[in-house]
């Protein structure tokens, strides 16, 4: 009985004990509480901890993922809808005679899109990544990939200005992950049309 007191009182002691993590974390937080994303009224918000070190690049980096996976998802989402809403190319997909039209929504997609049709998308992607999607010439920000050949007026803006239309940006994107989690999700379980409205 007595050991099992002492077990006791020393986990609850060992709860208390790590005061240097404590101390990171909060430096973490005052490290990046004022950044770019950081909204009320979560603010900054960082449950795992990836960042209670507060080191700088391993947040660029973080940052740098978020954003375009964020990006991605907003162009998925808006995919989806598209292709669920019954758009499509006029043609064909394929010589065999596949249209476009004859191409499901959602992953039943990927079994009736053909093999080469498969590839090219596939090769896009890599391209688009090892090509485009990246940070060539030291951009302004985690994420900015215009590498001096596009603006469309973003140097014209100021600080605050950019800054809002980042934080906007991350939070339509972090929305968009979830969106097409949840849509995915719908999918496979057979009730997608029981979430989107009826087109």
């Amino acid at each position: 009985m007595k050991s099992a007191i002492f077990a006791t009182l020393l986990a609850t002691a060992a709860a208390f004990a790590p005061a240097s993590e404590t101390a990171s974390a909060s430096s973490a937080l005052s490290a990046f509480k004022d950044d770019v994303g950081a909204i009320t009224p979560l603010g900054y918000f960082d449950p795992l901890g990836l960042t209670k070190d507060g080191d700088q690049a391993k947040f660029d980096r973080l940052r740098l993922v978020e954003v375009k996976h964020g990006r991605i998802a907003m162009m998925a989402v808006v995919g989806y809808l598209v292709t669920a809403a019954g758009t499509r190319f006029d043609g064909l997909i394929s010589y065999d005679g596949t249209k476009f039209a004859d191409i499901p929504s959602g992953f039943a997609a990927l079994d009736a899109i053909p093999t080469l049709g498969l590839a090219q998308i596939l090769i896009f992607i890599g391209v688009a990544e090892t090509v485009f999607m990246k940070d060539i010439t030291g951009g302004e920000f985690p994420g900015d990939f215009r590498n001096g050949f596009l603006d469309f007026g973003w140097d014209s803006y100021d600080q605050a200005t950019k800054n809002k239309k980042r934080s906007i940006e991350l939070n339509q994107g972090r929305a968009a992950q979830m969106g097409i989690l949840g849509l995915m999700v719908h999918d496979k379980l057979g009730n997608i049309d029981a979430v989107l409205p009826p087109f």
